[in-house]
């Protein structure tokens, strides 16, 4: 693929992956969230830090999970479930605001593929969960109330698939979305509910035999269980068996994304 410049009059060539495209797309969106820190980091950080407070003041003391207080099981779930929320709402704004706005059009039009698209999109929900996670860290480790990670590893990993796994599904259901009222939909009656409904608040170990199968089915409780693991030692789940489920359901999702883009549904007039 060649572009002209016909300001300066050159050519440049495009190989198969647009990286300078992909990589100012990626820019883009990263400037979005970044330019009201305020509601995309700030307010996160808070709210879990409320959350925390909260559950500090209304739950026992004594209460606790395999030795461990609550509060201390409850943090790495907390944050977990910010940075899912954030990745999903960074990636599904980006499409449902392009689309109400008409820019999608400048996309569509842009030397970019459909994979092109997907990875820049994902990266930046990706990058907004980081900086969440981070911001929440460093706030509740200042305060003394999260310790660091005894398995950094596993929490790198866990962080990257789960918010990754949000971003691709904030993809589809901002492409399937018409006005935000239906991207509202999704939000509060499929992605909260999940989110709340994985052992964020806790153990599936309390859970009668047949609604474990259900938490047992639901991906994101990997993502939780999994960074709970990384910081405590402590899972309901294999880390491992967890990570090949997300990966896999990362990849599905990719492919199912890709074909999206590709064929322009709900993107093209």
């Amino acid at each position: 693929m060649t572009k002209t410049n016909f300001d300066l009059g050159v050519k440049r060539e495009i190989g198969t992956v647009n990286w300078t495209g992909l990589f100012t797309l990626y820019l883009k969106e990263v400037k979005r969230f970044s330019n009201v820190f305020l509601q995309t980091i700030t307010a996160p950080m808070v709210t879990t830090l409320l959350f925390v407070i909260v559950f500090s003041i209304a739950i026992d003391r004594s209460a606790g999970f395999k030795g461990i207080s609550f509060i201390t099981f409850l943090v790495p779930g907390l944050i977990m479930m910010s940075v899912l929320q954030n990745s999903f709402a960074n990636v599904s704004s980006a499409f449902m605001t392009a689309k109400v706005q008409g820019s999608i059009v400048d996309l569509l039009m842009s030397p970019l593929g459909p994979i092109e698209i997907l990875i820049a999109h994902a990266m930046a929900g990706v990058t907004r969960g980081l900086c969440v996670f981070i911001a929440s860290f460093i706030l509740l480790w200042g305060l003394g109330i999260l310790n660091f990670p005894n398995h950094f590893i596993w929490m790198t990993l866990f962080l990257l698939q789960g918010a990754f796994f949000l971003a691709i599904i904030g993809m589809l259901a901002g492409i399937w979305a018409q006005k935000f009222d239906q991207l509202a939909i999704i939000s509060n009656f499929v992605i909260q509910p999940l989110a709340f409904l994985s052992g964020t608040f806790y153990s599936i170990e309390r859970l009668p035999d047949s609604l474990k199968v259900v938490a047992y089915c639901n991906p994101i409780f990997y993502a939780i269980d999994g960074l709970r693991y990384s910081f405590l030692g402590l899972s309901d789940a294999s880390p491992i068996t967890g990570s090949i489920i997300l990966l896999f359901c990362n990849l599905g999702l990719s492919c199912f994304a890709w074909y999206i883009l590709k064929t322009g549904y709900r993107l093209r007039a």
